[in-house]
């Protein structure tokens, strides 16, 4: 008798969606658009999702970071994206960034050594202070991270549990920053319903604590109305958004235009992360702040406005000087 063969091992798009950061709002339309992914069903009927697709996804996540589009990346095979992915492939001019084998965050997640992953983090503070690690080494890594688990060269676990060690050693540093003079802007930080990445949020609030901007994170998965809500509670002057790149760019641009509408127009709204169509698209009273490292810009241009803005009321209100006679 013929041996019986083994089930093969799927995914369920809860998973799928927690460990690519594409929504399964995103999966579903690509599912009835380029015909990929292809789910089976369990028992209750929901979608789940064999290896060889979740790892497909994952390579398609990671090019999407790199302001690929989806209709160019989903109907490709796993090989032609691997082949994107390779160090001269990525954006055709040979300027990709490939993580090195020999990284030691890398081989540190591989013998799955949390105090190795936490050590550099924190030697890459001691070395460049914390917004220079923020800038100059957290921003490489995230890539570096991103790309090895796209490659299979990462498991899921191993990517997440670098996420909560940065996430973990960020938070302490910022709990022992001294509190510069306050200055604003007063920045109230979240994301979206679909953005359950939070890395971005706290690279920002940690620049922002920096500069002397009094923080409120609201953290992932807020409702844009909520954050309007927020926004007046706290008296925000800055409303700053984070975005990954698989968030579905049709509910980015609509959530941005509902949240400028319930803002008030004072309030500035900065849009940050590899979110392709934040680029590709202006939105009227939104900033894009595409790198972390222009925070401190956009800060000070802030400041500058609100000085231009004081100093023409104060020559408003000045009495008219007497002539001399």
């Amino acid at each position: 008798m013929p041996a019986k063969a083994e089930p093969e091992q799927t995914v369920s798009i809860a998973s799928v969606e927690q460990s690519t950061g594409i929504a399964r709002a995103t999966l579903r339309i690509w599912e009835r658009r380029y015909g990929f992914p292809q789910p089976g069903r369990d028992a209750r009927g929901e979608r789940t999702y064999p290896d060889d697709q979740v790892r497909k996804l994952r390579l398609v996540a990671a090019l999407l970071a790199r302001g690929h589009r989806p209709g160019r990346l989903v109907p490709l095979g796993t090989e032609q994206l691997e082949a994107l992915a390779a160090p001269a492939g990525a954006n055709g001019e040979g300027t990709a960034r490939s993580p090195a084998t020999d990284v030691p965050m890398l081989a540190a997640l591989r013998r799955h050594d949390t105090a190795a992953v936490l050590g550099l983090l924190e030697q890459g503070i001691r070395q460049r202070g914390l917004a220079g690690f923020v800038t100059e080494c957290m921003a490489p890594l995230n890539v570096d991270v991103g790309l090895a688990w796209s490659r299979g060269e990462l498991e899921v676990f191993e990517e997440h549990l670098y996420s909560e060690c940065a996430q973990h050693v960020l938070r302490a540093h910022l709990a022992r920053v001294s509190e510069p003079p306050v200055r604003g802007p007063r920045v109230l930080l979240a994301t979206f319903p679909d953005e359950a990445h939070g890395l971005g949020l706290l690279m920002a609030q940690a620049l922002l604590v920096l500069e002397g901007c009094p923080c409120t994170s609201l953290g992932v998965r807020v409702p844009v109305q909520q954050i309007a809500a927020a926004s007046r509670a706290f008296g925000a002057d800055v409303v700053g958004l984070s975005f990954t790149a698989s968030v579905n760019p049709a509910h980015v641009l609509r959530g941005l235009e509902q949240l400028r509408g319930a803002l008030a127009p004072q309030v500035q709204v900065w849009a940050g992360g590899r979110s392709p169509v934040l680029a590709r698209h202006r939105i009227a009273g939104v900033q894009p702040v595409p790198d972390v490292g222009d925070i401190p810009g956009h800060v000070a241009a802030w400041r500058a406005a609100q000085g231009r803005a004081t100093a023409g009321v104060d020559a408003a209100l000045s009495p008219a000087l007497p002539s001399g006679g």
